[in-house]
C-alpha cells in the first residue's frame, strides 16, 4: 500500500535487512544507518572477527537483532548457504543490499594471461550482486510479501575513471546499473522494488593508509569541496529500503559531490 502521510514512512522497524560487506567502510555506515531505523541486520563478509564484532556492536547500541554469516560473493554455493542460514535465523528478509566488491590494480593489458585480476573483479562486483538476488529475491516472492533490494554501484559505472587499474571495476558496476534496470523490472511484478546507488569518492577503508595530503587533494577537487561519508550513503539506502520509495524502480542515485558532472 502506497503512503498516505509522512509518519513512519522511513522506518524500517522490524524489517531483517542482509547487508553483504556490511562490516566495513559503506556497508558499515548502511548498517548503522538501518540499525538506527530499528532494522534487524544479517551482515555478510568474509572476515569473520570484525564481522561478529561490528554486529555485536549494533545491537547492543540499538537493540536490534544482528549477526554475522561469513560469505564469499564469488561462491554461488556460498552464497545460497547464507540466504538459508539467515532465513532459518530471522524467519523471513524483507530488504538485501548488495555492497561488497572489490577493485582492481594495474592496467588492462598487464594483466596475467589468465586475466585474473579483471575476472575477479566481475565476478564479485557484478556476478555477486546477482547471486545474492536470485536467492533472496526468490525468497520474497515466496513470501508474498515484497522486500527492497538496494545495489551499490559507482560513479564508475557511468563515466571512464583516469584512475589507473578501474577498468575491470568500471565494467562491473556498468552491469550493476543495468543489471538493476532489467532484473528490477521483473521483480516489481512480485512488489519487489530493486535500485541503486552509485557513490562517488566516499570516506572507506579503501582510502587507509593515504596520506591525508593526497586525500585534501581529491576533496579539493570536488565540486562540494569534500569527500562522501558512508553515513550519507546509509541514509539514501535507508529511504530506498523504506516504505516512501514503494514506486521508485530500477532507477541509479548518484551520490558523489557533482563529481561525475564534469571534469575538474
Amino acid at each position: 500500500m502506497p503512503i498516505t502521510n509522512m509518519t513512519n514512512a522511513y522506518s524500517l522497524e522490524g524489517k531483517n535487512a542482509v547487508v553483504t560487506g556490511g562490516s566495513k567502510g559503506i556497508g558499515f555506515g548502511i548498517a548503522t544507518a538501518f540499525a538506527q531505523q530499528g532494522a534487524n541486520l544479517a551482515i555478510l563478509g568474509r572476515d569473520e572477527a570484525t564481522g561478529n564484532k561490528v554486529a555485536a556492536e549494533l545491537a547492543a547500541e540499538y537493540g536490534v537483532k544482528a549477526a554475522f554469516y561469513k560469505a564469499d560473493m564469488s561462491d554461488t554455493a556460498a552464497c545460497k548457504s547464507a540466504v538459508e542460514s539467515i532465513i532459518a535465523d530471522f524467519g523471513e528478509i524483507n530488504i538485501l543490499v548488495n555492497n561488497a566488491g572489490v577493485g582492481t590494480n594495474g592496467n588492462f593489458l598487464d594483466m596475467d594471461d589468465e586475466m585474473t585480476n579483471y575476472f575477479h573483479c566481475v565476478n564479485v562486483d557484478m556476478n555477486g550482486v546477482a547471486r545474492m538476488t536470485f536467492f533472496v529475491a526468490r525468497h520474497m516472492k515466496e513470501t508474498g510479501k515484497g522486500g527492497k533490494i538496494v545495489n551499490i554501484s559507482s560513479n564508475a559505472g557511468d563515466m571512464a575513471s583516469r584512475a589507473i587499474g578501474m577498468s575491470a571495476y568500471c565494467t562491473a558496476k556498468a552491469g550493476v546499473n543495468q543489471f538493476t534496470r532489467a532484473v528490477g523490472l521483473e521483480l516489481a511484478a512480485h512488489g519487489i522494488q530493486m535500485n541503486a546507488i552509485a557513490p562517488g569518492y566516499t570516506y572507506s577503508n579503501l582510502f587507509n593508509g593515504m596520506p591525508e595530503e593526497q586525500i585534501a587533494g581529491i576533496a579539493k577537487g570536488m565540486p562540494t569541496g569534500r569527500l562522501g561519508t558512508p553515513i550519507e550513503i546509509g541514509a539514501l539506502a535507508v529511504y530506498l529500503a523504506s516504505p516512501a520509495a514503494d514506486q521508485v524502480v530500477g532507477t541509479i542515485v548518484t551520490i558523489d559531490g557533482g563529481h561525475s558532472l564534469g571534469i575538474f
